[in-house]
């Protein structure tokens, strides 16, 4: 037996203001499925988010895989193309393409596109991870319109990313630097990611005529993006399920111990199950004793170290369970993924991403 996977779409959250000036309008959505959709698959993200404005990914493969599955709309390439036989694929797919490097332009000002490719010049704000200087910007930005004026580029946007959305350090400091550096300058802007699409849904609306995009991830697949609220405090519901099954049962003894290391030591008679899911399967071998579970319906507690294809859980809440009764690891009808990442000291982010190809994928509608 093996652990299964249930995925399905998540919805998208309108979360600009109703009503309003008139000037001022909701962004498009870049739905972002990099990962494999954060390891629901990369196809059934595309299927899950036909709503959305565009699709946003890092693997090209991914976004290929999407053009040939049906996709018409938008797709972004978060960090664009590394070499010429990739604009060539972005030519011929439409692709949009995130440009954060000198050398990035450069291979473009080498093209020959079919048709001219739309870019998002990126600014370096202070993450610094990818992104032109603040000093360097302006520049590449005029370079962007030049290649427009070419003929090889056509909608040159631009983006940045932020490092603390999700932080008390919010992202006031990151947008000042924006502004002053980018902020009067023409064409498309993306900005906010899972947390500034939640926290901060002022910043991402279009203004004075300008097309603005947000680029939500973690929170369409119902997970938080914030250490200090849950998935449930915005609304949000799961995409994916990681079910089980219990394939044994052990009745235990005082100071009888449970699995590699023996990290966990009855005091007293229990009764305990074995569940077939583990590290093979993309549950985090460092969650420890009381990263809950639901058995049978019954909120209870992982017991001991996981091991590769196996853990166990703790049926004294759950008496009557016993070989086949159903197990909810993480999802709809058991704990948060963001709670059981909490218990194992990681993020949800991980663990979804984390999920091995080995288990069984059942997709509802």
């Amino acid at each position: 037996m093996s652990s299964t996977v249930t995925s399905s779409a998540g919805a998208l959250a309108d979360t600009a203001p109703a009503g309003g000036p008139a000037a001022v309008v909701a962004p498009s959505i870049w739905a972002v499925i990099k990962a494999h959709s954060y390891g629901h698959g990369t196809v059934q993200g595309m299927q899950g988010f036909a709503a959305a404005d565009g699709l946003a990914m890092l693997d090209l493969a991914e976004a290929l895989e999407c053009r040939e599955s049906g996709w018409t709309k938008p797709i972004l390439l978060l960090e664009g193309c590394f070499e010429p036989a990739d604009l060539e694929l972005a030519d011929r797919y439409r692709l949009t393409s995130v440009v954060h490097s000198r050398e990035q332009l450069d291979m473009l000002a080498r093209a020959r596109p079919a048709q001219p490719l739309d870019v998002l010049v990126k600014l370096n704000s202070g993450m610094n991870r990818l992104g032109f200087a603040a000093d360097a910007y302006r520049g590449a930005h005029a370079r962007a319109l030049e290649l427009r004026a070419q003929g090889i580029l056509g909608s040159v946007g631009r983006m940045t990313h932020f490092a603390n959305a999700d932080a008390a350090q919010g992202v006031a400091a990151q947008l000042r630097v924006f502004q002053q550096v980018a902020g009067d300058l023409p064409g498309p802007v993306s900005l906010c990611n899972s947390a500034a699409t939640l926290r901060y849904p002022e910043i991402s609306l279009a203004r004075g005529g300008a097309e603005s995009w947000v680029r939500p991830g973690i929170c369409l697949y119902g997970a938080s993006p914030f250490a200090d609220a849950d998935a449930a405090s915005f609304g949000l519901k799961p995409a994916m399920s990681l079910r089980s099954a219990i394939i044994a049962t052990q009745d235990l003894r005082p100071g009888d111990t449970v699995g590699y290391g023996s990290l966990f030591t009855a005091e007293a008679p229990m009764r305990i199950g074995v569940v077939a899911c583990g590290y093979a399967d993309g549950y985090p071998r460092h969650a420890g004793t009381g990263t809950p579970i639901v058995v049978a319906g019954t909120r209870t507690r992982l017991l001991g170290r996981v091991s590769m294809d196996m853990l166990a859980v703790d049926l004294t809440p759950v008496p009557q369970a016993g070989i086949g009764a159903p197990v909810s690891l993480w999802g709809a009808d058991g704990p948060s993924v963001d709670e059981v990442a909490q218990a194992a000291g990681t993020i949800g982010y991980e663990l979804l991403c984390a999920l091995a190809t080995r288990v069984p994928v059942r997709t509802t509608p």
